[in-house]
């Protein structure tokens, strides 16, 4: 053997080594959970089954934009939504123009239109914030039990305008470490209420897998969580004999559940994220494993595929619309999906612009 071919093997030795050293070694933060998730639902049939349904979104609005995730319609028949950049902007689902509203300084990914005027906003970075008509900007919350909000996430209001109900993903890790959270499996997140009267936050659920979308249900009777990390929605009771407690709307989804909205009748929708990657599943009770990956993660892309993905629930938990697209170019990741007349608008937390579907069309058999 020549001598350059022996170096050449002692090279590749060497680096083998050192990959392995890095995956094994390399410290981090994160400390896996061994856990057992349920077996993904089939997609080839079903409720599930694959389509391409969401092949006839319209994208609509302002163009070129990072990140629209949060969505709403405003009285004047305008979209408001949080960027990348910190900017909280309106525009036209006509018109390519854009109005900036403010700056949170961070990452608004939640918001909801108070009944005094006020723009709540839940703020990955900052917190729970409020901006007023005047366009100045407050902190309303950034803690709770003596915890700092890691990664503040969804928000909505009771109609009378007393509490906003939040959701903080996780403690332990901040906006963009999404991926090493729902990795870790940990259970740091929170499900919140804000008192608008008095100031005071309250937790009424926490060891949530990565509390995510939050909605008050019918008549506000009780209040649903995303847990996305755990491939379910949540239910807390807010009235009734069973008020305080919580239990399961709908377990084992077939993708990472973003956030959630009601459209105040008899509709839940949900965006996921993406579909559930088996390999994630099965390290699941092999938190060894689950360091190895987060090491390899770190210099190699997610293996996150792009498929636009929503769901439509009934009060029961049924679904009752099944919307996807995994074509190339489809509008994905699909975060946000809000009922408005007869649209359905959709946002996302990294795509560069909002977009619609026909109602009808998105509630068709």
């Amino acid at each position: 053997m020549s001598t350059r071919r022996k170096k050449m093997r002692h090279l590749l030795f060497v680096l083998l080594l050192a990959v392995i050293a890095f995956l094994l070694l390399m410290p981090t933060k994160v400390q896996p959970v061994n856990w057992a998730p349920p077996k993904a639902p089939s997609m080839k049939e079903g409720a599930y089954a694959d389509n391409q349904r969401l092949k006839a979104v319209q994208k609509i609005g302002a163009q070129g934009i990072a990140g629209p995730e949060a969505l709403l319609l405003d009285a004047q028949g305008l979209l408001i939504s949080g960027l990348h950049d910190g900017r909280i902007i309106r525009t036209s689902p006509d018109s390519p123009t854009l109005e900036v509203l403010a700056n949170t300084g961070g990452r608004p990914l939640g918001m909801a239109l108070h009944p005094d005027g006020r723009l709540i906003i839940s703020d990955g970075i900052r917190g729970l914030l409020a901006l007023d008509p005047q366009r100045q900007l407050t902190v309303l919350s950034a803690s709770a039990n003596g915890v700092p909000f890691g990664f503040t996430n969804d928000v909505t209001i009771d109609a009378g305008g007393r509490y906003a109900y939040f959701s903080d993903a996780s403690s332990r890790w901040g906006y963009g470490q999404d991926g090493e959270a729902v990795i870790e499996h940990g259970g740091d997140g929170r499900l919140l209420r804000y008192d608008f009267r008095n100031g005071t936050t309250e937790v009424l659920l926490d060891q949530l897998q990565f509390a995510n979308g939050v909605a008050l249900g019918p008549d506000e009777n009780y209040l649903l969580v995303n847990e996305t990390g755990a491939y379910r929605i949540s239910r807390y009771w807010l009235k009734g004999e069973r008020a305080g407690n919580h239990d399961l709307f709908i377990d084992n989804l077939p993708g990472l559940p973003d956030n959630l909205s009601f459209n105040g009748q008899d509709r839940f929708w949900v965006a996921l994220y993406s579909p559930r990657n088996p390999l994630l599943d099965s390290f699941a009770g092999y938190p060894l494993l689950r360091k190895v990956m987060v090491r390899a993660l770190m210099v190699v892309p997610k293996p996150i595929e792009r498929k636009a993905f929503v769901l439509g629930l009934d009060t029961d938990g049924k679904v009752i619309a099944n919307l996807q697209d995994g074509s190339a170019g489809n509008y994905s990741p699909i975060t946000t999906a809000r009922e408005y007349g007869d649209w359905l608008y959709l946002g996302s937390l990294k795509n560069t612009s909002m977009a619609r579907l026909s109602l009808k069309l998105a509630l068709a058999q």
